[in-house]
């Protein structure tokens, strides 16, 4: 349970170093109020639109009585609506990094010189970055999606649908917002998506604890964009313990980058 709060004090860090760094902040909104424009439209467009969507989709229940036509409609407008939200919070991120892929690379190479020691560059042209990123991501939604559409369905079970699968829906979304986050600086350590994968559940609740109250406070219009480059600078200080070899005598497996550096 330690980790939990380990995690939280990165993403804190985070904050506090481009509170420190203004100009990185500045730099690191630009991609943000781009998405956010472009999210916040859709959202809009989604909200004006889920009810006739649910009443095309729910043409059986056309001859209803009052109240259940009514109840049964209101709540899937509600769940439809809460699922695109739990997509945009998902998405918005691997968006966001992907559009300013060029700007988040450079605040994380920043924050690793700014830690001391190496500060591990791709090599790679931006086009390919951009192509990796987009892939990666695009292997990310699909996973979050089945998760989506689980979670969805169980939001019908009285009870667990209205308690625990949202803890869990917050959970999925805290993991992997801190995986899309997190691949900025361990892409230019050299780890793919399945070793990076394997690198965040190795340390599970120190993730948990980095992406869930970002995933929470990512639900308030506007958080998300001031919240992306201090996001950014703690995913890359978090990236920096999960890689950082074992100190002398501490028995624990070796992380995939270790390996590789190997």
């Amino acid at each position: 349970m330690r980790d939990l709060g380990v995690g939280f004090s990165y993403l804190i860090k985070g904050q506090r170093w481009v509170g420190r760094h203004g100009r990185w902040f500045g730099f690191g909104l630009i991609p943000g109020l781009i998405t956010l424009v472009v999210y916040a439209a859709a959202l809009v467009g989604l909200g004006y639109g889920a009810d006739d969507f649910v009443a095309w989709a729910t043409p059986f229940a056309d001859g209803w009585s009052s109240p259940w036509l009514g109840l049964l409609r209101v709540t899937l407008t509600a769940l439809v609506f809460a699922l695109g939200l739990f997509l945009a919070v998902i998405t918005f991120t691997a968006v966001t990094l992907l559009v300013g892929q060029p700007f988040y690379e450079s605040l994380s190479e920043q924050v690793d010189r700014s830690e001391g020691g190496d500060v591990p560059e791709s090599g790679l042209p931006l086009w390919r970055e951009l192509w990796i990123s987009a892939r990666d991501s695009l292997r990310i939604l699909l996973r979050v999606s089945l998760y989506a559409v689980l979670l969805f369905a169980l939001g019908f079970v009285p009870v667990v649908g209205q308690t625990v699968v949202p803890a869990i829906g917050f959970c999925v979304t805290g993991y992997f917002l801190a995986e899309e986050l997190t691949a900025v600086a361990l892409q230019r350590r050299g780890l793919v998506l399945a070793d990076r994968l394997v690198l965040l559940r190795g340390r599970r609740m120190l993730t948990l604890g980095f992406g869930v109250p970002l995933g929470l406070a990512f639900l308030v219009p506007f958080v998300a964009v001031f919240l992306m480059p201090g996001a950014v600078a703690g995913a890359t200080l978090l990236a920096r313990d999960l890689t950082a070899p074992p100190a002398d005598g501490e028995d624990v497996a070796p992380s995939p980058y270790t390996l590789n550096k190997g």
